[in-house]
């Protein structure tokens, strides 16, 4: 496997990792067609846990089989496919070594009423499953937000230790915040500052909007002239906050859009210099010959 030398930029900036762990981060980035550009798109599938299987699937019923979800990451060329453990238990042996694994450590599901998510995997689950990586999800701002990063740093610790990736879901959420708080572009710098802070290689954060949530940060963006004019401009501050470029930051799809609303938000992800996107529900809910031509646009977009 020869790295260009984007991928070996990128991996250069995670200066304290093992070869093991390298290894698989280079698998990510040099899997798909956008191999070698330093660019990922992951298709998510842990939407099952998180709204119930007929408001994920029933709009597109192949999706019920979890082996369609691994035929349409690897059919899209896509740089790796994320889900909890009993989806990757039904097709890991099926698709070994066809297209790079997270495994979705933990979940929420929409009958609770915390803001909390449960251990649902572990690390030793991943290496049996040969994935290349464990996804985890905090909820800056929750009431549980510190035991959440207490559970990711043990977890964590665990996969670099065997060498695996951690790709780290950031989604503020608790009491301070209203919805549109949620994903105001001081709150999106600050959970993916977060991220990093906790030690994620891969951060997916949502792409911010143009809202300022916090009063005392509203004040320094105002004073410092940081410009959140476009969503080019904010995705170019989030990475910034990010170690200024050393992390990989990656923005969520969102909810079930349109497909010109989607690749207008792609194009200002990649014209901020993102490092792409993990896009589930606007893919999957789609019949498959339309995901493959949409998922097709967003890897052009990304290759520039």
């Amino acid at each position: 496997m020869s790295l260009t030398p984007r991928v070996k930029e990128i991996l250069s900036n995670y200066e304290s990792d093992s070869p093991g762990t390298k290894a698989n981060l280079a698998r990510f980035l040099n899997t798909g067609k956008l191999a070698g550009t330093g660019k990922l798109v992951i298709l998510p599938v842990d939407q099952g846990f998180e709204h119930g299987p007929a408001r994920s699937f029933a709009a597109n019923p192949a999706a019920y089989d979890p082996h369609y979800h691994f035929q349409l990451a690897i059919e899209a060329g896509l740089n790796g496919y994320a889900a909890p453990l009993g989806m990757l238990e039904c097709g890991a042996a099926t698709y070994a070594g066809q297209i790079p694994l997270i495994l979705k450590c933990n979940s929420s599901n929409s009958l609770a009423t915390e803001k909390d998510q449960a251990v649902t995997g572990t690390v030793a689950d991943a290496l049996r499953l040969g994935c290349a990586g464990i996804g985890f999800t905090i909820y800056p701002g929750s009431e549980y937000c510190f035991e959440q990063m207490e559970e990711l740093r043990e977890l964590a610790a665990e996969a670099k230790a065997a060498g695996l990736v951690v790709v780290l879901w950031s989604y503020p959420r608790g009491p301070m915040l209203d919805k549109a708080g949620e994903t105001a572009v001081d709150i999106c710098a600050y959970a993916a500052h977060m991220a990093a802070l906790c030690g994620a290689h891969i951060i997916k954060v949502k792409p911010p909007t143009d809202v300022l949530s916090l009063p005392a940060a509203k004040k320094v963006y105002e004073e410092q002239k940081i410009d959140i004019s476009t969503l080019e401009a904010r995705v170019r501050h989030v990475i910034q906050s990010s170690f200024a470029g050393r992390r990989i930051v990656i923005f969520s799809g969102g909810e079930t859009t349109g497909s010109d609303s989607l690749l207008d938000t792609i194009r200002g992800i990649n014209a901020g210099g993102g490092f792409g996107s993990i896009i589930g529900r606007n893919c999957f809910q789609r019949p498959k010959a339309e995901a493959l031509a949409l998922l097709d646009q967003i890897t052009t977009i990304f290759k520039g």
